[in-house]
C-alpha cells in the first residue's frame, strides 16, 4: 500500500458525475456522464474557472477520456461510440467501440503511441490513435487472479493508475505483466468534505485520476464530489 500525502484542495463540480480526468499543459479536462447531462469540459487547473465546455449527445452516457497532442479522445458507456476533438472542443470525428467504454489514457508502447481503455472488465485494450482499431490488450492480475471492474485510467510514472470501480482503491499496474504492483487506499477522502443532500454513497464514488508532469502530483476526486485533492504520492 503505498503512503500520500494531501498538498492542497480545489473546489470541484458536485454536477460533475466525474468519468475522465487529465491534465495537459496546465489545463484540466473532464468528461462527465449521464444521458442528457454528458459533457466535457476544460478548466483553469487550480482556480478551477471552466474556460470551455461543450455538451455530448443526448443520447449517450459519456465515459472516459484522455488527450494525445491536439486531440481529445472520448469514450461513451453502451452506444458503441466514440468521439475526436480538438482542443477547442470542436468535434473532428466519430468512431466505434466493439464494447463498452469506460476509463481511457494513453501510454507509449514500442509500436508507437497508443489509447488504453477499459470496460470494466480486468482486461485493458490498445487502440491505435490513428485507425481507432484494437491492436492488443493487457489482462490485470493480483498474485494470479484477474482484478475486475478497473475504470478510470492514467498513465504516469511508467505505469498505469486504475480506479476500481465500487472501491476507493486505485491499483498501480506494471504495463509490461498487468500485474499489480501496489495500491493506494484513498477511503478517508470523502471525510474531508460535506456531502450534499442529493449525495448517493452507490454512486457518488472514488474516479478521477490525473498526473500533472510539472509538479509530480496527482489530482483525485470522485463522482460529485465537491473537491478535487492534489496528492503527493509515495513512490514506492
Amino acid at each position: 500500500m503505498l503512503s500520500y500525502r494531501i498538498v492542497a484542495e480545489y473546489p470541484h463540480d458536485m454536477q460533475s458525475f466525474t468519468e475522465g480526468l487529465e491534465i495537459s499543459d496546465g489545463q484540466l479536462f473532464e468528461s462527465a456522464g449521464g444521458y442528457g447531462e454528458s459533457r466535457i469540459f476544460v478548466k483553469d487547473l487550480r482556480r478551477g474557472a471552466i474556460t470551455r465546455q461543450t455538451p455530448l449527445p443526448k443520447s449517450v452516457f459519456g465515459e472516459g477520456l484522455t488527450v494525445l497532442r491536439d486531440q481529445i479522445f472520448v469514450l461513451t458507456w453502451r452506444e458503441g461510440l466514440g468521439f475526436v476533438f480538438d482542443r477547442g472542443l470542436k468535434e473532428r470525428r466519430r468512431f466505434s467501440l466493439p464494447r463498452e467504454g469506460w476509463g481511457l489514457t494513453h501510454m507509449p508502447t514500442l509500436g508507437g503511441e497508443r489509447l488504453l481503455m477499459s470496460d470494466g472488465s480486468s482486461k485493458l485494450y490498445q487502440l491505435d490513435p490513428v485507425s481507432l482499431k484494437e491492436t492488443g490488450s493487457i489482462s490485470v492480475t493480483e498474485a494470479g487472479s484477474p482484478v475486475e471492474h478497473l475504470n478510470e485510467l492514467e498513465y504516469a510514472r511508467g505505469e498505469i493508475y486504475a480506479n476500481v470501480w465500487m472501491s476507493p482503491r486505485i491499483a498501480v499496474i506494471q504495463t509490461g505483466t498487468g500485474q499489480v504492483r501496489a495500491w493506494v487506499d484513498f477511503s478517508k477522502l470523502p471525510s474531508l468534505f460535506e456531502e450534499a443532500a442529493s449525495w448517493r454513497a452507490e454512486e457518488h464514488v472514488l474516479n478521477g485520476i490525473a498526473f500533472d508532469e510539472s509538479s509530480g502530483h496527482f489530482f483525485i476526486t470522485g463522482k460529485c464530489w465537491p473537491k478535487l485533492f492534489e496528492i503527493e504520492l509515495s513512490p514506492r
